[in-house]
């Protein structure tokens, strides 16, 4: 059982006048309006930390917060490999199946958590969803942060992963510019897709093994937009081998579509390159493939 958490929203000049049953209602959709009513009924429900009942009338720039209290998270991986450390930056090997932050349920199993047990003072640098696995990179430093974070938006930081799709590709190579953006999602309200009204995305796939019915791809993206090589790689014909949400053309499946986080398909974080924001040196770091993730020669 974790602490629990403390979900805190600054009530903007749209939602003034309206009550905080309907406004929780509306912005955390994984509850029910009779599961919200009963939060505010046992007293976890604040504003501008006065406990409040659900009709309670919000006013621009007030603190609304939910005090969830303490619950048992799933089990997950709860280890991690170092691959590179210093006093300004530490890289890590994530396993598949632990979240990189917190998120959907999970607060103390992550990542952040276990490696802040040894280094306090990391923070990550970007995220992996949590059925992949391979390389996370966290900075020790506000200045390291801050200049990698400058080099990540400005495209020095070289990110390649391996990822196993349905279908036997026609081409041994695709550059995909398919924009991202929020999409119908059958049992949510959106979810990132390919959207021609998205933000410009870049990705490049090269095949290194075709299968029965697969293909084995080498991803280098340019650009890091949420969810970006599953949304990709279906949008040119190869969705993710057991992929629960992208079907081909890059958008959710119709019929019984998955939840973001829902896991079942195999993509890994191969290597990782960054310029050092203290010494200047460039670092290429490699995370070895799981098994399936391997061509036939490397097995």
């Amino acid at each position: 059982m974790n602490d629990g958490y403390v979900y805190r929203d600054r009530i903007g000049a749209g939602d003034a006048g309206r009550t905080a049953l309907a406004y929780l209602t509306d912005r955390y959709r994984h509850s029910t309006e009779d599961e919200w009513r009963a939060r505010f009924q046992r007293g976890e429900v604040q504003l501008d930390g006065v406990t409040v009942a659900g009709d309670a009338l919000l006013r621009t720039q007030q603190e609304l917060c939910w005090h969830r209290p303490p619950w048992f998270e799933a089990e997950t991986p709860d280890s991690f490999e170092t691959v590179y450390e210093d006093a300004s930056v530490v890289a890590v090997v994530k396993p598949g199946g632990l979240p990189t932050l917190p998120s959907g349920g999970y607060l103390k199993n992550t990542l952040l958590s276990f490696v802040r047990k040894r280094w306090p003072e990391a923070s990550a640098l970007h995220r992996l969803g949590r059925a992949t696995s391979g390389l996370v990179l966290f900075s020790r430093t506000h200045e390291a942060a801050a200049r990698l974070s400058r080099d990540w938006r400005e495209g020095r930081v070289e990110k390649c992963y391996r990822a196993l799709s349905d279908g036997v590709a026609a081409q041994e190579d695709y550059d995909i510019h398919a924009p991202i953006g929020l999409v119908p999602h059958p049992l949510l309200e959106a979810v990132h897709g390919a959207s021609a009204k998205g933000k410009a995305s870049h990705s490049h796939a090269v095949v290194l093994e075709r299968r029965a019915g697969q293909t084995l791809f080498a991803v280098r993206i340019h650009t890091g937009r949420p969810e970006q090589i599953r949304i990709h790689l279906a949008y040119i014909g190869h969705p993710l081998t057991g992929d629960p949400i992208f079907a081909v053309g890059g958008l959710p499946r119709e019929h019984l579509p998955g939840l973001p986080g829902d896991g079942g398909y195999l993509l890994h974080a191969e290597t990782l390159a960054f310029t050092h924001p203290v010494s200047g040196e460039r670092l290429r770091l490699y995370a070895p493939p799981p098994p399936e993730l391997r061509t036939a020669e490397e097995r």
